[in-house]
């Protein structure tokens, strides 16, 4: 089966970037990881280092599953702390190619997204902030496989990288101006979505659900969580997308609609946030493009890190490669193509996400 983006494709190369800060050595202290050492190892939780991986089992509190573990730290990390600075600059480090990074939030309780939310050079009033539910059981992290589905109504399946928060609880009823104290990190998240024809996210009728971004593997996070206080402002974070080395998502999270602060207040009126729940603060859909079989991808956050992942599709199929450039697109390219030539209004936006 060959499916073929109308309006054609476009994408640029690695070194073709827009966004782009050079990291500074040793500018982040705390970031936190699991991992193993062996395929059929314990997974443990650690500390991602310019030294490597050093492992921190014995200064923090095991829980009944890596993810409660994470959540532990999270909850005593005031106590831990000094500790673990201590661990990431004297511990132990064992190479970074020697151990496998898992996802550092296995099960999350809750994966909160942002509907849309940037710019994307748009000129406009600022549309209503909203927000779905992924599936927390579709995460997967560092080297694993995105999956595609053999199910064959959706008509593409279209990679967003993302800034996720992740939070620390119980937070509920929490103002914008206090944002910090329910903010404990970040992490990088792919929000993969199923898709209609164009880019509207799969099913769209009779009425929208979006289950389509919650099969099995859609939802990668890591390589690690970069605590709060090694990231300045995360509303100015380079994102950066490389499919089969082709840059795509290439963005900075000052182009939000809705920025951090109120992304907290909006969720945390809604529902409680507990420790190690998510907030995806949507993405840049100038750079979106089709996943398919047997290609690499890689997602990268300034301050946080980078994540490389396979993909998989078990029906082999094909579509064009590249940034999508259909006429719901925004790439500024892609809107300039469709731009009508008559004068007449340009078409609606099909909402998609």
């Amino acid at each position: 089966m060959r499916g073929a983006f109308p309006g054609g494709v476009a994408g640029r190369g690695r070194r073709d970037v827009l966004y782009f800060r050079p990291k500074v050595s040793g500018e982040d202290c705390v970031k936190l990881v699991l991992f193993q050492s062996a395929s059929n190892g314990e997974v443990l939780p650690g500390l991602m280092t310019d030294r490597g991986v050093v492992d921190i089992s014995a200064a923090v509190k095991k829980g009944h599953t890596p993810q409660l573990t994470m959540q532990g730290i999270i909850d005593g990390y005031d106590g831990l702390k000094p500790s673990l600075e201590k661990l990431a600059a004297e511990g132990k480090a064992v190479p970074a190619g020697q151990v496998q990074l898992k996802p550092p939030l296995p099960r999350p309780g809750k994966i909160l997204c942002c509907i849309a939310n940037y710019w994307e050079h748009a000129q406009r009033d600022a549309r209503p902030l909203n927000m779905f539910m992924k599936n927390p059981d579709a995460v997967i992290g560092p080297g694993d496989t995105i999956v595609l589905p053999e199910y064959t109504v959706p008509w593409a399946f279209m990679h967003e990288a993302e800034l996720a928060l992740v939070m620390k609880g119980p937070a509920k009823m929490v103002k914008a101006a206090d944002w910090k104290k329910a903010v404990f990190g970040y992490t990088t998240l792919i929000d993969v979505s199923a898709r209609e024809q164009g880019r509207r996210t799969w099913p769209a009728t009779p009425l929208t659900s979006w289950l389509g971004k919650s099969f099995d593997t859609f939802a990668p996070i890591g390589p690690c969580i970069a605590t709060a206080d090694e990231v300045k402002d995360p509303n100015d974070l380079v994102v950066r997308f490389w499919n089969d080395g082709q840059l795509r998502h290439n963005y900075n999270t000052d182009d939000m609609e809705h920025r951090v602060p109120a992304l907290v207040e909006f969720a945390t009126t809604v529902m409680t946030m507990n420790s190690g729940d998510l907030i995806a603060c949507g993405t840049n859909h100038e750079g979106l493009g089709a996943l398919q079989d047997g290609e690499t991808v890689e997602i990268e956050i300034e301050k946080i890190g980078r994540m490389k992942l396979g993909v998989s599709d078990p029906l082999k199929r094909k579509w064009e490669r590249g940034v999508y450039m259909g006429t719901d697109s925004t790439n500024p390219d892609a809107v300039k193509r469709h731009r009508p030539k008559d004068g007449a209004a340009p078409a609606p936006s099909t909402g998609a996400i």
